[in-house]
């Protein structure tokens, strides 16, 4: 039997966010002093032109991106991750994106973040925009300390796809069981999991995707 309810799925930096929450962790660790700028800066742009490419080396960069997770005490991080929301994230979440998620939940929908960026940045933020369900890329953790390790399969491109049948599968579901499934992206790296739901939808999006969902008659919108 298929549920009632028709499923939410939303990506999050430059969709409900107006910024990439990844991107800007780097930035404000650096602010902080916590990071060398000289050494981490150029490559954090190398591996952000990348990603809107579509060539990102997924492995190398949470190899990068994560092992500063790994260099302080999690109870610090946490500590500063308060302080990163305050600061930097607030400030980029979009008035119509929170109205957005809202009429979903409204409408009774089951809704879910889905996002490459790692759990530790991302649970406070959907949290933040009240949504409960999340999948991101999990870092490996330890004795309740990071490694610097990825712990499962990373949350991009065909990774989506995988994270959220088994997200499904383990609540005895699948995509094809919801009458109704939309997904909302920025991103041509969300190309494979946009392209199984019923609805996709365009926001703000890159120039290929932007492309793409036109030639598709996809719904375009724009949360800015």
């Amino acid at each position: 039997m298929k549920p009632a309810q028709n499923l939410a799925l939303f990506d999050l930096d430059n969709t409900l966010l107006a910024g990439d929450s990844d991107y800007s962790w780097s930035l404000f660790l650096i602010n902080e002093g916590l990071l060398d700028a000289a050494l981490h800066h150029e490559r954090n742009e190398q591996f952000y032109l990348d990603y809107k490419n579509g060539n990102l080396d997924i492995v190398k960069f949470l190899e990068f991106q994560l092992r500063p997770l790994s260099q302080h005490p999690k109870k610090l991080l946490d500590q500063l991750h308060v302080k990163f929301m305050q600061q930097v994230i607030r400030p980029m979440m979009l008035k119509k994106a929170q109205d957005l998620v809202h009429k979903h939940q409204t409408q009774g929908d089951l809704c879910l973040v889905i996002t490459a960026t790692n759990t530790f940045v991302t649970k406070p933020i959907a949290e933040a925009f009240g949504i409960e369900f999340l999948i991101g890329t999990e870092p490996e953790i330890v004795d309740g300390e990071y490694t610097g390790g990825v712990s499962g399969t990373p949350s991009f491109q065909q990774g989506k796809v995988t994270r959220i049948n088994e997200w499904l599968s383990e609540r005895g579901r699948q995509l094809s069981d919801f009458e109704i499934s939309y997904f909302y992206s920025d991103s041509h790296n969300d190309l494979p999991l946009m392209k199984l739901v019923s609805n996709p939808i365009a926001v703000d999006a890159d120039a290929f995707l932007t492309e793409y969902a036109t030639h598709q008659s996809w719904p375009q919108i724009s949360l800015r």
